[in-house]
């Protein structure tokens, strides 16, 4: 396990991956079971989210790079949205990034590297 201290924003931002995998995943479930067309794609997405938030925690720097794919993968959805979705999304991808790839969180991600 990484001896360096967690960042506090870096464990928001795993609860709120780990929040939002897992309540997406439950709230999409049905559709699965209902035979939607795009319910396994809803669904893989859910657990990418849930599987970055659980890995964020652990220290794993790939993780960070999934969790910054999963969010650009949303701002690119949500060009097909609203304008208001697309800012969203714009606005938590911006803020995640910040977060993730700020000195502190790098301190963080490459400790657990080193421990490897």
């Amino acid at each position: 396990m990484n001896e360096n201290k967690r960042p506090v924003s870096v464990l928001a931002v795993a609860c709120l991956y780990i929040f939002v995998g897992t309540v997406g995943f439950v709230f999409h479930f049905k559709e699965l079971l209902a035979g939607h067309p795009d319910a396994w794609g809803i669904e893989i997405t859910e657990l990418v989210a849930l599987v970055s938030g659980i890995f964020l925690l652990r220290g794993q720097n790939w993780a960070r790079w999934l969790a910054l794919a999963w969010i650009v993968f949303h701002v690119a959805l949500s060009a097909f949205h609203p304008l208001r979705e697309l800012a969203v999304h714009v606005v938590l991808c911006a803020f995640i990034a910040l977060v993730l790839f700020r000195p502190a969180a790098g301190r963080y991600f490459r400790g657990a590297e080193a421990s490897l």
